[in-house]
């Protein structure tokens, strides 16, 4: 038996290129024993047929029913669903039944000796809203992702209504970035609104971060990459015109925007607290393992990951099988119970880690919903 090992390269030449290969000749004889590298010329022709019989909104319908693992879809909702329900339930059996016992507790709680048996969150509920440290990169990530939360939802909605269809090709993207330069408004009012609650003063520092220091992390490492195929030569590099056109959209639309949103948000009065903050700060006691934050920063990842990872897997494989991804309806659901499933996780690890007497629940909560 003989085998023979080789590689096939397929060039595409137009027929005006100088270099197109003539198929005019006799057939070419390929002698088994050939060595070496090969050249082939070969052609083909297409025939385009029109049918009158198709619509132009169902044009696609033959190309999106030929997707495999379309019915799959049904199982990653009922996934999500499922977690979803479970979450509720704990929190629902939380409030219901844990917080309303404790707070009939405290309420009959009159004299000092009762007092002092206090337990549970309650006893850090005078630490709770105490300024965080780091509070300046907190506000910042806040408003940042704001501005992230907003656009992704808006753009999910006008894909789910059909507004970006795939037959158009970047306009998922296009939407994206657009939405994204228009949003800077909501990002500066939240990171303004939040820094000024945490007792800052530095709100130029916190416009100016909040501006450039997510866009700018993002944007370097997209021309980072961008440069890595424009050295290879890919035709997926985006051109310079493109990215200076990126760059005018965030300093002349969206940097403005975000200095209009920090100075409502700076206007407005720091948001109260229900409580009073004590003083002096309570001293933290010793921790079990399951009570420090990071198994609650992992388990707080597990769950909603649970939601999305059929629906993850669908959406990389197009990336990577260079297939159609257009079940934006279904995606658009999954970021909906994504964003119930992270604040119930979050409402439940808060809750255990209070109980904890822990009282640095603003990293806390915000680490354990990324």
């Amino acid at each position: 038996v003989t085998r023979s090992l080789g590689a096939l390269k397929v060039e595409a030449y137009k027929h005006t290129h100088p270099d197109s290969p003539d198929c005019s000749g006799v057939p070419m004889d390929i002698s088994n024993k050939a060595n070496g590298e090969v050249k082939i010329a070969y052609t083909y022709s297409v025939s385009f047929q029109e049918e009158k019989n198709i619509r132009w909104a169902s044009r696609w319908d033959y190309i999106l029913e030929s997707m495999p693992h379309t019915h799959i879809k049904w199982f990653s909702i009922m996934n999500s669903l499922v977690i979803v329900l479970f979450l509720s339930g704990m929190v629902a059996m939380i409030m219901l039944r844990t917080l309303h016992k404790d707070i009939a507790r405290y309420n009959q709680m009159d004299s000092t000796e009762d007092a002092q048996e206090e337990f549970g969150w309650k006893l850090v509920h005078g630490d709770i809203f105490r300024p965080p440290r780091k509070g300046m990169l907190l506000s910042v990530f806040l408003g940042s992702g704001t501005q992230i939360l907003i656009m992704t939802f808006v753009t999910l909605f006008f894909a789910c209504l059909g507004f970006l269809s795939p037959a158009n090709r970047g306009a998922l993207m296009t939407c994206a970035v657009v939405l994204w330069v228009l949003l800077g408004t909501p990002a500066g009012y939240v990171a303004a609104r939040f820094y000024k609650s945490f007792g800052g003063e530095k709100w130029k520092t916190n416009v100016l971060l909040t501006s450039f220091l997510c866009p700018g992390i993002v944007f370097a490492d997209f021309f980072i990459m961008n440069l890595i195929l424009w050295g290879e030569g890919s035709s997926a590099a985006i051109p310079f015109g493109t990215l200076v056109a990126i760059l005018a959209l965030w300093f002349c639309i969206s940097v403005p925007l975000t200095f209009i949103g920090a100075y409502f948000g700076f206007k407005k009065n720091a948001i109260e607290h229900p409580v009073r903050t004590n003083q002096i700060p309570r001293q933290i006691p010793e921790q079990s393992f399951y009570t420090k934050p990071l198994p609650g920063i992992i388990m707080g990842g597990i769950l909603p990951f649970g939601c999305i990872f059929i629906q993850l897997f669908f959406i990389l494989n197009s990336i990577w099988s260079h297939q159609m991804y257009y079940m934006f309806g279904f995606l658009f659901l999954v970021f909906i119970i994504l964003v119930i499933t992270c604040s119930e996780a979050t409402i439940l690890l808060c809750y255990f880690h209070l109980c904890a007497e822990v009282r640095n629940i603003h990293q806390y909560s915000y680490l354990v919903l990324l």
